[in-house]
């Protein structure tokens, strides 16, 4: 609500009230993750967070439509003043009604709080009584996995979120009101693919047709490896703007695989790290939203044609690939022996032989015990 104000006063004073709004919407799916290691259940995690993650999709069809028209309306600020005051709307729903540990909320029923304390346990006692392993996390190939597809999805995701209404206007030739409701129908299709793969996903696990890892690396490969073939399409469907509206639409939604896939997956090798492991891979990922639209800018802005286009397209695709790629070469579905509350966490310290032959044979066969 003060970026209005911010951008009145100066330039300086416009970056500096940007740079804390990120600094306060960066720690947002963190502490989400950080939450649902206490509260989702594992064989329920891809639907719940699916689910609630899909909100970025509504927020984005929500937002690009009705921006356009305040923005004919009653000018650009009046965006920011509507989505302000409904972010402090949200602010005090969330005070009242959320709580980080079942046990601590005044109306969950005693039957589901067996349920989750049975399923899942006290995740938090660990995260208090242990330090974050670094040496180990930042040594771990899953890790390594998860963070290259987050940043490789993030890098079309960013693309397309802030580049598509230029592309829209510059290529395809719609004004600004039409562009808006266009270039929100590839999120609102997203929305559907996010919450329906969530779903599919712990009902293959449940039934025990694929094991974890199996499902995180098959909805990772379709979350980006076809939203890089429809891209490379694109280039290719010449004046035909509802061809390339399909596309580009299929494009975003097959990505909604991918919360299912790495989105979910710091949860299955580290509970009791997954928000500081999310903290991790989404600062990464974060740097795809400052380049992408840096080499989108770098390319179109002085030649805004189809060819500089397709160029654009061409290396998201790429980008998109290579991030499926290594995310199935290294992601586990178990978890990890750094992130077990018996195992020692300095990055010198090891456990017993025993123990560590027991916990061996626990980890190899710990996929298909909570499959059962």
């Amino acid at each position: 609500m003060l970026t209005p104000l911010a951008a009145r006063t100066s330039f300086t004073a416009l970056v500096v009230c940007r740079v804390l709004e990120g600094l306060g919407e960066g720690v947002t799916f963190p502490a989400a993750h950080a939450l649902w290691a206490n509260w989702a259940p594992p064989l329920e995690r891809s639907k719940l967070i699916s689910f609630s993650y899909g909100g970025s999709q509504i927020g984005t069809v929500i937002a690009l439509p009705i921006s356009g028209l305040l923005c004919q309306a009653w000018g650009w600020p009046s965006v920011f003043y509507l989505f302000g005051a409904f972010g402090l709307l949200w602010f005090v729903l969330w005070m009242s009604l959320v709580t980080d540990l079942p046990k601590d909320h005044p109306r969950i029923s005693s039957e589901e709080l067996h349920y989750l304390q049975k399923t899942i346990g006290d995740v938090s006692k660990m995260r208090k009584t242990a330090k974050a392993p670094w040496g180990r996390i930042l040594m771990s190939l899953p890790v390594l996995g998860i963070a290259t597809a987050h940043v490789c999805n993030n890098w079309g995701f960013y693309t397309l979120l802030t580049c598509l209404p230029t592309y829209m206007k510059q290529v395809l030739n719609f004004d600004l009101s039409q562009d808006g409701f266009v270039s929100a129908l590839p999120y609102l299709v997203s929305w559907f693919v996010v919450v329906l793969a969530g779903q599919l996903a712990d009902h293959v696990r449940n039934k025990r047709y694929l094991s974890t890892v199996a499902v995180r690396k098959i909805w990772q490969s379709i979350g980006q490896f076809i939203p890089a073939c429809f891209l490379v399409a694109v280039g290719y469907v010449g004046c035909n703007k509802t061809l390339a509206i399909a596309c580009l639409t299929m494009s975003v939604a097959f990505g909604g695989f991918s919360q299912s896939g790495y989105g979910v997956n710091h949860l299955d090798i580290a509970p009791a790290y997954a928000g500081t492991l999310m903290g991790l891979t989404n600062t990464l990922g974060t740097l795809s939203g400052i380049f992408a639209p840096l080499v989108v800018g770098v390319l179109t802005e002085d030649n805004p044609s189809r060819e500089q286009w397709q160029i654009v397209f061409y290396i998201a695709a790429a980008i998109y690939s290579f991030g499926a790629i290594v995310f199935c070469l290294f992601a586990s579905g178990v978890q990890q022996e750094w992130a077990k509350p018996h195992c020692g966490h300095g990055d010198d310290q090891q456990t017993g032989g025993h123990r560590s032959s027991i916990n061996r044979s626990s980890e190899s066969s710990s996929e298909d015990d909570h499959l059962s």
